[in-house]
């Protein structure tokens, strides 16, 4: 199927289709809890497939600039994709507040001196709710659009922070979180080698 063919497919396509689509992993991960399907530790499980989510679809939106340089225009989706990926982030943040230290905030202090990542997981997800917070058309008429891009490259330091997180947090260093993090450094370093690109014959 040629580029222009996705591209009309992905116009047709309602943004609230990505919305439903990105909430189903939430429901069955509420099924599995209900239904006693997540093993033997599902504080964990519920812990460790939310931030599983969130990182995903942070990277998911970080993909679709890199895929605009090769003609598929999917950036109708990028607020949706972004919104998803910080209510995710904020279910994992809830579980590990609400389910797994039970609001024990002496704990929870402790908790975060005994694991640095902690606090890096954190500081990604409040780069996120000015984002969050701003992921609407009020919001960029009232910043200005540079404003309001300069604002949103915040997801480049929440989609690091998340990695980092996810494969200190694992500590076995199995392939999947350093596959994660791998992602983030190459559209992350893509972004940067295009965006040297454009400068250079400014300086030529």
């Amino acid at each position: 199927m040629k580029m222009d063919s996705l591209n009309r497919l992905a116009r047709r396509v309602p943004t609230w289709v990505v919305y439903i689509a990105g909430v189903l992993p939430f429901g069955w991960i509420v099924w599995l809890t209900l239904t006693n399907g997540l093993g033997a530790d599902p504080v964990k499980a519920i812990e460790l497939r939310l931030g599983e989510l969130g990182l995903q679809f942070l990277v998911g939106g970080l993909v679709i600039t890199p895929l605009r340089w090769f003609g598929l225009n999917l950036i109708k989706f990028r607020r949706a994709v972004g919104l998803i990926a910080f209510f995710y982030i904020a279910m994992h943040l809830s579980a590990w507040v609400v389910l797994d230290m039970g609001l024990r905030w002496a704990e929870m202090a402790n908790d975060l001196v005994k694991r640095w990542y902690i606090i890096i997981g954190m500081a990604g997800f409040a780069a996120m709710i000015p984002l969050a917070v701003t992921s609407n058309n009020a919001s960029v008429k009232r910043l200005g659009g540079k404003v309001w891009n300069k604002l949103h490259k915040l997801t480049y330091f929440a989609a690091l922070a998340g990695a980092v997180h996810y494969v200190v947090l694992v500590k076995a260093w199995p392939v999947e979180p350093l596959l994660y993090l791998g992602a983030v450094v190459l559209l992350l370093a893509a972004r940067a080698w295009k965006a040297r690109a454009r400068l250079l014959p400014a300086f030529a």
